[in-house]
């Protein structure tokens, strides 16, 4: 009898700050004590459903015989003369209403013997009460307070009469009466209610009027799909990888997770309002957002306006904080943020210049910016032959002017020197990909989700460490006991930090002086930041990729079918703009670390050569490439190691 009294309900989903985000799971119900319940409705509910209700003891005699005859007329099992309690036996116990009719007799001496032992388990307040809280009321809804918040947007405390009737009038057929199909219909059962109430004396006839009267507030289509978004899109698969499939089922659970809730609807705003502004440039070519929208519902395709993602993470937890998956998730259900593989191009060239940091080369160090030569760059067709945006080809540039300046063939030629095993290395340790072994996988010819690309970067800011990107942190069962808690696990991507440490050094440049200065110079973002911006060939897709000292957010502009977004739409001027409001929030919310970076390790002036990355020799200072450079101790050659190119000259000794 104790299942009686079990009412699964759905598991609420709260934001880091225990701000409700949604609920998941179970049944769509809020429990309520029968005391909050409008007396309305309690007196619709008898007239509809049982008129008799506290004169019998779970059974109906009369309806019973009424029923059997018209059965016997019918030569079926329509009629069932079903009392609450049997209905609430039937729900209580899922008792099938489905099947031949020797199994729907059958049934139905089942909800007779169990209503019989819940009167004697329950008083009638109390079977009322389960019945209320238990009863389906259409699509996922369950019980009279989530019914009347769903469908009213009001407590089942405030409900009127007219509303009380309206409830009480869907039970028989929750879905064929329901408000968000057919409000005739609805309307319709309604005063049917209230006609039984008048009937059995529970309202006069001047009463009933009044409320058939009485306009009925539905809620709007465009709050009805409360819980469809992209971050608890992303929760609800989190919840699946972690929980057993039982207790998601059960629902009632506490789940609290890494989402921040004001930053979350912020950058959705900030994605929108920049991606329409890009819809209405001058000479636009594709379709907008307003004009599918503006389309008739039944003729409306897949939507093909411009779209985007972002995702924020916490550097050194891997928690994520806000992950917008695209512009309207009831539009498309398409969550870009965790399942768009989309090419990254130069946003991936840091990992190439730290994987060649990691083995002696240094930001002040020659490289080769001309043109490449057929058989110059190995794992690369022989008339493989990369631009450069600029259409410039220079002598020679520093690996800091290369990487800030986002430079093709100087950058092709960093990854040659590193070593296509090194820079693969680095890219799985990182992303959790395998890139494929070419040339062109220097410059980001391959795929990765945005997910991938900002857990990737959080390296930078944490001295080679990641943190595994997560969206749940703890889940507790209703009585508040802990059933998992996420612990956080991070692992060196990189072996020596001082090579991350150097690539973020010219990443924070790259905001200053590169291709990222807009961040300070047009759009004010002045607190300590690195980053790097990308854009694919044919401007396909627009990247942004930056991190404070705490968070980490990643920005991708495009088209779900690739292609050209607007010419000369490099993601500094479509993604980065989204990037600095996202970050300016988050400052302005207080709860993010803005703090300047310092080295993860000891810092040691070295005199080393351009050339090599060695010691200098007096060679060096003759051909005036030696210079002083603060290198990271676990990056310094050794102390024997000179520069190969400038040989030292034998130096006689006493």
């Amino acid at each position: 009898m104790s299942q009686v009294a079990e009412m699964p309900q759905r598991s609420i989903i709260y934001d880091r700050n225990m701000k409700e985000l949604g609920r998941l799971h179970g049944a769509h119900r809020h429990v309520v004590d029968l005391t909050k319940v409008s007396p309305h409705f309690r007196r619709a509910l008898l007239a509809r459903e049982d008129k008799s209700f506290y004169q019998h003891r779970g059974v109906d005699p009369r309806g019973v015989a009424r029923a059997v005859v018209e059965n016997i007329k019918r030569k079926s099992f329509a009629q069932g003369a079903s009392t609450l309690t049997m209905q609430l036996a039937r729900n209580a116990f899922g008792l099938s209403t489905r099947g031949p009719k020797w199994q729907q007799l059958d049934r139905k001496f089942l909800e007779l013997a169990l209503a019989l032992r819940i009167e004697e388990a329950y008083e009638k307040d109390e079977i009322m009460q389960h019945y209320m809280n238990l009863i389906f009321w259409g699509g996922s809804i369950h019980g009279v307070e989530a019914a009347s918040r769903a469908y009213l947007e009001k407590s089942a405390e405030a409900l009127t009469l007219s509303e009380a009737a309206m409830l009480a009038g869907i039970i028989r057929g929750p879905n064929a009466f329901s408000p968000f199909d057919d409000i005739e219909n609805t309307k319709k059962e309604r005063n049917s209610t209230l006609d039984s109430m008048v009937a059995n004396s529970f309202i006069t006839d001047l009463e009933s009027k009044a409320a058939k009267a009485e306009p009925l507030q539905i809620r709007p289509v465009n709050r009805r799909i409360i819980e469809d978004s992209y971050a608890m899109d992303a929760i609800k698969r989190d919840i699946e990888r972690h929980l057993d499939k039982k207790y998601i089922k059960q629902g009632g659970l506490k789940i609290i997770t890494t989402i921040d809730k004001d930053l979350q609807e912020a950058a959705e705003r900030h994605l929108n309002s920049k991606l329409s502004e890009i819809e209405r440039r001058p000479g636009y070519r594709h379709n907008t957002r307003s004009n599918w929208q503006s389309t008739p519902s039944a003729q409306r395709k897949t939507p093909d306006y411009l779209q985007g993602a972002i995702v924020a993470v916490e550097n050194r937890t891997g928690a994520i904080r806000c992950i917008v998956g695209g512009r309207d998730a009831g539009e498309s259900k398409f969550n870009r943020a965790i399942h768009a593989r989309r090419q990254i191009g130069s946003v991936f060239k840091p990992f190439v210049y730290l994987a060649a940091f990691d083995q002696g080369m240094r930001p002040g160090s020659y490289v080769d910016d001309s043109r490449i030569k057929p058989g110059q760059i190995r794992y690369a067709p022989r008339d493989w032959d990369p631009r450069n945006s600029d259409g410039k080809y220079l002598p020679t540039v520093t690996a800091r002017e290369g990487l800030m300046n986002s430079r093709n063939t100087s950058s092709v030629r960093i990854g040659n020197y590193a070593g296509m095993e090194s820079v693969r290395s680095v890219a799985h340790r990182s992303f959790a990909i395998t890139v494929p072994s070419k040339a062109s996988s220097y410059l980001g010819s391959w795929e990765a989700t945005p997910e991938q690309v900002a857990s990737a970067y959080t390296i930078f800011p944490n001295a080679g460490t990641r943190y595994g990107p997560h969206f749940v942190s703890r889940i507790l069962d209703e009585d508040g006991n802990e059933l998992w808690a996420h612990k956080p696990l991070g692992y060196q991507a990189i072996d020596r930090k001082g090579a991350a440490w150097t690539t973020s050094s010219v990443l924070q440049d790259t905001t200053r002086s590169g291709t990222a200065s807009s961040m300070r110079r047009q759009l004010g973002f002045q607190r300590p930041a690195g980053g790097k911006t990308g854009t694919t060939d044919g401007y396909q897709d627009a990247w942004f990729v930056g991190y404070s000292s705490g968070l980490t957010c990643a920005v991708w502009v495009g088209h779900d079918q690739p292609k050209p977004i607007v010419e000369g739409g490099y993601g500094a001027d479509l993604a980065l703009p989204i990037w600095v409001k996202v970050m300016k929030t988050a400052d302005r919310l207080g709860r993010y670390e803005f703090s300047r970076f310092t080295p993860p390790v000891e810092m040691k002036p070295v005199r080393l050569c351009r050339s090599s990355g060695k010691h200098a020799t007096p060679g060096c200072e003759k051909a005036k490439t030696a210079y002083d450079d603060p290198i990271p101790i676990d990056l310094e050659p050794h102390a024997t190691d000179f520069c190969p190119k400038h040989p030292i000259r034998a130096i006689p000794v006493e």
